[in-house]
């Protein structure tokens, strides 16, 4: 079976790159270019029936993802299935399924069951839990088992994976030698993998076995997203010599990868200042040629715990204007607890609005629907505004909680209010269309 890169290398338009570009409003050819280019990737296990296509990177839409999964705290199955739901229901594009708690095969197959969108995951978390369960210590993980693992999750229809595989012993080096950081190390895959490579005194098996790992994803067409296992857990951290060792070799890899006829993601920070962002992503697409960009947040502050849904937001929304491809949604719950459902839908519609914001400003012709909304509020069309929101449940459900007297006005301004008094004012120009500017 050719993957969807090989077949674009052969002007080939496959059924999933005819849907990437009907959602995009693009032409197939158009879409084809780009993922022969390595720029699109499009994650589509065929061992998936049913899953939605979803086209990741240049020229598209910044897309959302949403992160579920058990923990070793909490592992109740019927939860994480009702978590995927609200993912789907809140027009997430794609899924992570992070369990670390429980039956980790079982929880995967249910996932994968009850949901259409294309499924992620970091096979890591199985291997170094599986591992911690059988020996009582997770640096005793065999790396053979790790490949079988990698392969029977795909087998079982995981459409991309964020591997390790840019942790080696150049990078750790680095991070002794700069004296650790502020923020520690906080990706849960990356820290296993130097633990074990330390412990056992060996290099990352992910790193030195790169091809097999291609040749592992290529078998199932899934994208290879080369994990951020250094990224940065708080701002001042950001862009030390560890993370951009790690980005370096990332990168390379993305090259390599595409080369073999893979599909290949880089991932990125972490924790990043606001200021630092655009420099982050333009580093990333120069020197990977242009892979499409997975972040998660970026989150520009370490202080908004609680509230991190928009920390990350603030950030997710630069992060989309300068050029990052797919968004991992924060919650409410970061860095205090796993989420619930109510937080996996406040992450998602924080993150959905931040990538419109940021779309809004990488392709101005995005703006055209912002007209819409703006010309129906001026009028106080409050049906069609309403159904041109992105929370159009959400709005309602304000508005009729505190119902206005008049009804063409909202309890804000009520008898003052500005657009029903500016429309009297200037009956004359919007009767006869004579917005110049517009």
């Amino acid at each position: 079976m050719e993957t969807q890169i090989e077949q674009a290398r052969k002007n080939v338009i496959t059924p999933e790159m005819s849907k990437v570009a009907d959602q995009e409003g693009l032409t197939p050819q158009w879409i084809c270019k780009r993922v022969a280019e390595g720029r699109v990737v499009i994650p589509a296990n065929p061992n998936r029936k049913n899953q939605n296509a979803v086209g990741i990177g240049f020229g598209l839409r910044t897309k959302v993802n949403a992160s579920i999964g058990t923990s070793s705290d909490i592992a109740c199955f019927d939860l994480e299935i009702r978590k995927a739901k609200v993912a789907e229901e809140e027009k997430a594009d794609t899924l992570m399924e992070l369990s670390t708690g429980g039956n980790l095969d079982e929880v995967r197959r249910k996932i994968l069951e009850n949901c259409s969108l294309p499924v992620g995951n970091v096979p890591l978390y199985q291997a170094f839990s599986e591992a911690t369960r059988k020996y009582h210590n997770p640096n005793k993980l065999d790396s053979e088992y790790l490949f079988e693992l990698i392969e029977r999750q795909l087998e079982d229809g995981i459409s991309f994976m964020a591997i390790h595989c840019g942790i080696n012993r150049y990078s750790i080096e680095r991070l002794r030698n700069q004296g650790y950081r502020y923020g520690g190390l906080v990706s849960k895959g990356g820290t296993f993998m130097v633990s074990w490579m330390e412990y056992n005194n060996c290099e990352n098996p992910l790193y030195e076995q790169f091809d097999r790992v291609c040749g592992l994803m290529k078998k199932y067409d899934a994208v290879l997203s080369l994990g951020n296992g250094i990224r940065a857990g708080a701002i001042h951290d950001s862009h030390d010599r560890a993370q951009m060792a790690e980005m370096v070799i990332n990168c390379e890899l993305a090259e390599l990868g595409r080369d073999m006829g893979c599909q290949m993601m880089v991932e990125g920070p972490g924790h990043v200042p606001l200021d630092e962002i655009e420099g982050n992503i333009m580093l990333e697409k120069r020197m990977s040629g242009g892979a499409p960009y997975y972040v998660l947040g970026p989150l520009p502050a370490d202080s908004g715990a609680g509230y991190d849904h928009i920390t990350a937001a603030i950030g997710a929304a630069n992060a989309a204007r300068y050029g990052a491809d797919l968004i991992c949604y924060i919650t409410p719950a970061e860095h205090l607890a796993l989420p619930n459902e109510d937080d996996v839908r406040e992450g998602i519609r924080a993150t959905r609005l931040a990538a419109r914001i940021g779309d809004i400003a990488k392709y101005p012709e995005r703006r055209e629907q912002e007209k819409k909304v703006a010309l129906t509020r001026r009028d106080t069309n409050w049906e069609e505004h309403f159904n041109l929101l992105m929370f159009q449940e959400k709005a309602e459900s304000v508005r009729r909680s505190r119902s206005p007297e008049n009804k063409k006005t909202c309890t804000m301004c009520g008898d003052f209010c500005a657009m029903e008094r500016g429309k009297s004012l200037f009956e004359g120009d919007i009767k006869g269309d004579k917005i110049g500017s517009v």
